[in-house]
């Protein structure tokens, strides 16, 4: 969630940018220096993409760029389903991934403004099923733990900055406390739910000392069950309550419904070869049990983009204001400690 001027933050950028080119999503918003964009810097944009298009190196794309509040590109490219020559649509819908990620922690926030937790309370004040949690050491022939204390528990800012000792389940972390997570059933989105799941870290070592270290983990969605915990409301209703309703995003959830079907876009990932090779979204037309606020959700260009300027206004959006300036404040700040910005993947 938060982000700021560090070492590590280029790496994060990086892969946030390559996120937005797979998802086939591309947004750019913000104030600019001179007065105007120029007419020829959006058809540069719009070519690009298009080139990458025709060369198969994506499949489409939904290009939007806004200033000042105001649109002034928003352009749909090549196929949202290439087999059937499908065309790219302006409110195609996408499975958006770690994009769910900043409205999850923008939930959060919304909670910590009504004065429900304190960013340095530890997590086990609000989720006891993790308290006492010991950090890995090494692991037995017989696939018991080798574990010593924490120096101090997990606090929600370091679980709200990856700093908190948590992995992520395979292929993106590795070793024997990602692999513990999967055999726990953790992040499973069709058999367990996030009260069924998230309990189950409590069972395994943290990766590392709390604080220690930035590594890109679960942490996201433990922050979707604290903020079923802190508002007694389950994950999907409070973000429909507190931020789809408000901000307009009505295109905007952990699934498709049936009528809009014809609209989810397919996934598509590099082959080896060059080519692009499909994978299956079938599964984000029925609803999830997992709401996985690390990358459950599906959206729209429009609908993305009205969160984003809502944080660009520091919290409000057409008079409806749904976080407070401090809280945006916070979030634009780095959060990580010094010594932890060149130690993480």
């Amino acid at each position: 969630m938060f982000k700021g001027v560090h070492p590590m933050i280029g790496r994060i950028t990086v892969k946030f940018i390559a996120a937005l080119v797979s998802l086939n999503l591309i947004l750019l918003v913000g104030s600019f220096t001179y007065a105007d964009i120029e007419q020829a810097r959006l058809d540069a944009v719009t070519a690009d993409l298009q080139a990458r298009v025709d060369e198969g190196k994506l499949s489409g794309a939904v290009v939007m760029i806004a200033q000042n509040g105001e649109i002034q590109l928003s352009k749909a490219l090549g196929y949202q389903n290439v087999e059937d020559e499908v065309p790219m649509q302006e409110d195609t819908i996408f499975r958006i991934f770690s994009m769910t990620k900043p409205i999850t922690g923008t939930a959060l926030m919304v909670l910590y403004d009504e004065g429900k937790f304190e960013l340095s309370d530890p997590v086990e004040k609000y989720l006891p099923e993790l308290t006492g949690m010991e950090v890995f050491v090494s692991q037995n022939d017989d696939g018991s733990w080798v574990t010593e204390p924490a120096n101090h528990p997990m606090t929600i800012r370091e679980l709200m900055s990856h700093t908190g000792g948590l992995l992520y389940t395979p292929p993106l972390s590795q070793g024997p406390i990602a692999s513990a997570y999967a055999e726990a059933g953790i992040m499973n989105l069709f058999n367990y739910t996030l009260e069924e799941s998230i309990p189950a870290l409590g069972t395994i070592p943290l990766s590392y000392q709390p604080g220690t270290q930035w590594v890109y983990s679960i942490s996201v969605d433990v922050q979707g069950y604290l903020v079923e915990k802190l508002s007694g409301q389950k994950f999907d209703e409070f973000l429909q309550e507190r931020l789809f309703d408000p901000l307009g995003m009505a295109e905007t959830g952990f699934y498709v419904k049936p009528e809009n079907a014809d609209r989810l876009a397919r996934q598509y990932f590099p082959a080896q070869n060059g080519t692009l090779s499909r994978t299956d979204t079938g599964a984000f037309l029925n609803p999830p049990k997992f709401l996985s606020g690390g990358g459950g959700l599906t959206s729209t260009a429009g609908d993305y983009m009205k969160f984003v300027q809502m944080h660009l206004n520091g919290g409000e959006l057409n008079g409806k204001r749904v976080l407070s300036e401090e809280a945006v404040k916070i979030m634009r700040t780095n959060q990580l400690p010094d010594a932890v910005g060149d130690i993480g993947q």
